[in-house]
């Protein structure tokens, strides 16, 4: 069996795209202290380990799977027709994998970490959705690191007493109307915010 190529961060987003509205789970994944490997064995020996998790990956997904490399020791992999709760076996079972197979002179620190989000359950879009899998992959590096974890819709607690009753109600329509959580659309706003006022910060 032919395994996928691992693309690069603009071929791997296009690669999205090319699927519509296609139901998937999107996992965004990094190796844990690989800063410590790099500094302590040296950039050759980091290099055997992206090779040895890119092998892994091409070698125990799916076929169908798409794997990218996003940037430095980071991953994205897009599971099309997968559940999320199906993407967490599987990489629970990596991790596990690169855990009692890696090369003895690795430190034992040196773990994979992986953040799922699915599509529709959490997003939509790509921006949406790859910020809630690395949200996901956040909390997995909280937990202890060398885990998968699954996006969870933080509630955004909305102060009444800050915020008119009407525009309350008007962002409680447009999230019918659009179809997305109202934490989403108040995450897109505040982005938008922090972005037009940029050179203030």
């Amino acid at each position: 069996m032919a395994r996928p190529d691992i693309l690069s961060r603009n071929p791997f987003e296009d690669a999205f795209a090319k699927l519509g509205h296609t139901p998937l789970t999107l996992a965004v994944l990094d190796l844990d202290h690989f800063k410590t490997l790099n500094d302590t064995l040296g950039h050759t020996e980091g290099d055997r380990v992206l090779r040895a998790v890119e092998r892994l990956l091409s070698g125990s997904l799916p076929s169908g799977s798409i794997i990218g490399r996003i940037g430095g020791d980071e991953y994205a992999v897009i599971l099309p027709e997968s559940a999320a709760e199906t993407a967490l076996i599987l990489f629970d079972e990596m991790i596990r994998h690169f855990h009692i197979h890696r090369d003895p002179h690795w430190p034992r620190s040196l773990g994979l970490s992986v953040g799922l989000a699915a599509r529709p359950a959490h997003a939509s879009e790509y921006a949406e959705l790859y910020r809630a899998a690395d949200e996901a992959l956040l909390r997995a590096k909280r937990e202890g690191r060398g885990r998968a974890c699954i996006f969870v819709e933080s509630k955004m607690v909305l102060k009444s007493n800050y915020y008119p009753k009407s525009q309350l109600e008007r962002l409680s329509k447009l999230s019918g109307a659009l179809g997305r959580t109202e934490a989403s659309l108040l995450r897109e706003a505040l982005d938008e915010l922090v972005e037009r006022y940029r050179g203030e910060l």
